[in-house]
């Protein structure tokens, strides 16, 4: 039986619709790109809990999020919470305010509070510590008497601490506890608390295997306590003068315990997950590495039949284990720069295996909150590393001539305050930029970014700045200007000073004891995550024997800022700077902004198979301290473990390049390889494979390869010797706004031009279409189908009538 054919009227009607179909489908905002966090689950295991009406405050209207509680490692967790009593303003957190504290316990109902890491942190202001004695609490029972505290049990059944001052399992230094978190007037607060795993805190144990020895692997949970505190005492007292009443219970304190929020946390395995017995193989590498390939390791290890144990070390180093490799001590090594073989030496494969960079990271408190925007140019970070400021030199009397007439602190500097207007004004001082003491490959792109920029070179070099300020006369004489192959941050200023409080004669600190390395960048996020630079300045009388100890800020008074790893930036949630590049931009590092840098790169004159981190060239949306880390390999050893470090390369620059948190993916922090990078990866392990080392890529213009996928109008100068004149490009000079290639809009000291407005990211083209993008495509698809099908609908019924008119007309 045929279809009775659609009426003209009918057929007008359905094209309408597709048209407006079609015009609905177009007007239609995409939805929002999906952001890494969200991609990768990181908000799938929130949990809010409300708090409870208590004996004597009534806490029924807090709720408190834990943003993340499964696949946790040590890292920062968000934690928010509304409904709070706001915090009155006072020099300190004396009532309403929250307390946190990261506990063990295997039972399903919570931890006890002996389980608790919690009183090793400065108690002024904000509670007691452990102490039960000072305020009587009338439901304490099991811990009573003169100097009554509660005791910590470690998960590990050694001995509970013996005093207030125990600190054998955890101190004022390495302790993750929030002595007292502040709640803004409108009833909400937040903050990013540092967690820790077994492997960062044994006497906490998360993560660590609880099952019986052949059993299934059962990691250990762990708890997130939240004790509110009001403005009442354990016996019912009431603090009535914010100002000067600060409340002295503990949140231990049995009443104060019943107060209780509690998260179960559950942690990624800590223990060996590799099978037993498969051969080991040492990978020595940098830093910058370090997370991907502790993300990577369970996958390698069950795909490719070897453990692959990663020793993070100084690039130099696994440079000497990449040449020293044999038959009998095989080596695969991750650095940065690349390894350069004697001229009669074995062959070595270059393997690009992830794009990242360094971060300027920072924790600081305001008035109304932690800060969350800071600029910085490269020569207020070469001031910073310089120790030019007064007050980052020991606190001697007169000023040290060295320093005299500079500014107290980077805050109280004219050209940050003109580059940051709304910073607050800190209730404390500012502590010094944090620097790891290891030599690297990435402190030399550090120092090429200052030298690079022609403000940051003048002032290294001797030249005051326009107010005045110059660089610290002990550092003048370093060639720190115009050595394009720094690796170290040296701490050269003699000073020293006495120490606070009753110090002996003759007792002094120095430059390092005000200002510490870090041990490496991750050390630094976790110093920066605590708000704790660790200096020793303060004479500790009550020590055995008396020496100097740390003096920790208060709670909502911290201000450190570290040179840290993107990806530890990105693990503990810590704040990043925007760094001023090239051309004036003021960049983040992201993946995106890793993507613009590597896209400007060029390759080292006599190694075409590495790129080479050049500040000079990051302009645009590119990062200048990105870098490229290569797994490097000699040819010279035996056929097996060329193979399995083939593997490894394979795995790394394949499945290992897709972005999340699960085992096996690309974490937070580092960018995905470029698809021409990939390429080169796969060829390296071929080479490897085969024992060769060759296939170097094809030269790009002026004899440097091309790396493909450039920025239009990218990488347009000459490759940077780094070295005479700062390493600046062939193209013009460096930063500081006086580079005759940059935009004639920039504005003054290399700021961005008024008129762009917000900087947008800009996409690395080799690296494929985006979700967003593939909807818009499909999207515009459809779009072109319904407007043809309408259009087709609309024809049929109008040429119908106009043939009709025709067969009438006369």
């Amino acid at each position: 039986m045929t279809a009775a054919p659609t009426p003209p009227r009918s057929r007008v009607l359905v094209a309408v619709g597709a048209l407006l179909a079609a015009l609905v489908l177009a007007l239609l905002p995409l939805p929002p790109a999906t952001t890494a966090a969200a991609a990768e689950g990181a908000e799938d295991s929130a949990v809010t809990r409300t708090g409870k009406k208590g004996k004597y405050d009534d806490f029924s209207d807090l709720r408190v999020t834990v943003h993340q509680t499964r696949g946790l490692r040590s890292q920062g967790v968000r934690v928010s919470w509304e409904g709070g009593a706001p915090t009155k303003p006072s020099v300190k957190f004396n009532v309403d305010y929250l307390q946190i504290m990261q506990c063990w316990g295997d039972g399903a109902a919570g931890p006890d509070r002996e389980q608790c890491a919690f009183g090793a942190g400065t108690s002024e202001g904000a509670g007691a510590g452990r102490s039960v004695e000072a305020v009587k609490d009338p439901e304490e029972k099991e811990y009573t008497g003169q100097n009554a505290f509660v005791p910590f049990r470690p998960a590990d059944g050694q001995p509970a601490t013996t005093s207030l001052y125990d600190f054998t399992y955890f101190g004022p230094l390495d302790t993750n506890e929030q002595k007292a978190v502040r709640t803004f007037d409108n009833g909400t607060g937040e903050v990013e608390f540092e967690l820790q795993d077994g492997n960062q805190a044994n006497h906490l144990g998360c993560g660590e295997n609880t099952a019986p020895a052949g059993g299934t692997p059962d990691p250990r949970h762990c708890w997130l306590v939240v004790v509110p505190r009001g403005t009442h005492e354990a016996d019912g007292s009431e603090k009535t003068n914010p100002q000067s009443d600060a409340l002295q219970t503990s949140p231990l304190s049995t009443t104060n315990w019943a107060q209780r929020i509690v998260f179960r946390l559950d942690f990624l395995p800590v223990d060996q997950f590799c099978p037993e017995g498969q051969p080991e193989r040492a990978v020595p590498g940098s830093e910058l590495a370090d997370d991907a390939v502790a993300s990577w390791g369970p996958k390698l290890c069950s795909s490719t039949g070897s453990t692959f144990v990663y020793n993070r070390a100084s690039e130099e180093s696994a440079r000497n284990e990449v040449m020293g490799a044999s038959r009998e001590t095989p080596a695969m090594g991750v650095t940065v720069d690349p390894v350069v073989q004697p001229g009669d030496g074995p062959g070595v494969v270059h393997a690009p295996v992830a794009v990242t960079g360094l971060a300027v990271a920072f924790f600081i408190e305001g008035p109304s909150g932690v800060v969350q925007e800071l600029r910085l140019t490269p020569r207020l970070v070469a001031k910073m590393l310089t120790h030019s400021y007064v007050r980052d030199v020991p606190l001697a009397v007169p000023t040290p001539e060295q320093v005299k007439g500079n500014p107290d602190f980077y805050t109280s500097d004219p050209e940050f305050r003109e580059l940051n207007p709304r910073f607050p004004e800190l209730v404390d001082e500012p502590r010094s930029l944090m620097v790891p003491l290891l030599n690297s490959d990435t402190t030399r792109v550090v120092w090429n970014w200052l030298q690079s920029d022609k403000e940051a070179r003048e002032f290294l070099a001797g030249e005051a700045d326009p107010w005045g300020m110059r660089v610290n006369s002990y550092f003048q004489d370093l060639s720190l200007a115009e050595n394009g192959s720094l690796t170290d941050f040296p701490k050269a200023d003699p000073t020293t000073a006495v120490p606070g409080g009753f110090a002996p004669e003759g007792a002094t600190y120095s430059i390092t004891d005000l200002d510490p390395y870090t041990a490496d960048l991750h050390d630094g996020a976790v110093k920066t995550r605590r708000g704790n630079n660790g200096r020793t300045i303060q004479w500790d009388v009550g020590a055995t024997p008396p020496r100097l100890t740390n003096d920790a800020p208060l709670p909502g008074r911290h201000a450190v800022m570290a040179i840290v790893d993107a990806a530890s930036a990105v693990r503990y949630g810590l704040q990043t700077a925007a760094l001023r590049n090239a051309d004036g931009t003021f960049v983040k590092p992201a993946a995106d902004t890793f993507q613009a840098a590597v896209s400007a790169m060029r390759t080292w004159p006599d190694h075409p198979d590495v790129l080479k981190a050049d500040p000079a060239r990051a302009k645009g949306q590119a990062y200048p301290l990105t870098a490229v880390a290569y797994a490097a390999a000699s040819v010279n050893q035996d056929a097996k473990d060329r193979e399995a470090y083939a593997d490894f390369i394979r795995f790394a620059a394949g499945p290992g390049q897709t972005p999340g948190l699960s085992a096996g993916q690309l974490p937070p922090g580092y960018a995905p390889l470029t698809a021409k990078l990939r390429a080169q990866a796969e060829t390296a392990a071929d080479d490897l494979e085969k024992g060769v080392a060759q296939g170097d890529p094809t030269p790009g213009p002026g004899g440097a390869e091309d790396p493909g996928g450039l920025v239009p109008g990218a990488g347009t100068g000459g490759t940077s010797s780094g070295t005479g004149a700062g390493g600046t490009s062939a193209g013009g000079a460096g930063g500081g706004g006086t580079d005759p290639s940059a935009p004639e809009s920039a504005a003054p000291n290399g700021s961005a031009p008024a008129s762009s407005g917000p900087q947008q990211n800009v996409a690395d083209a080799e690296q494929g279409f985006t979700p967003g993008d593939v909807l818009g495509i499909i999207r515009w698809v459809l779009l072109v189908v319904l407007f043809l099908g309408g259009a087709a609908g609309l024809a049929g019924p109008i040429m119908l009538r106009l043939a009709g008119r025709r067969t009438r007309t006369p």
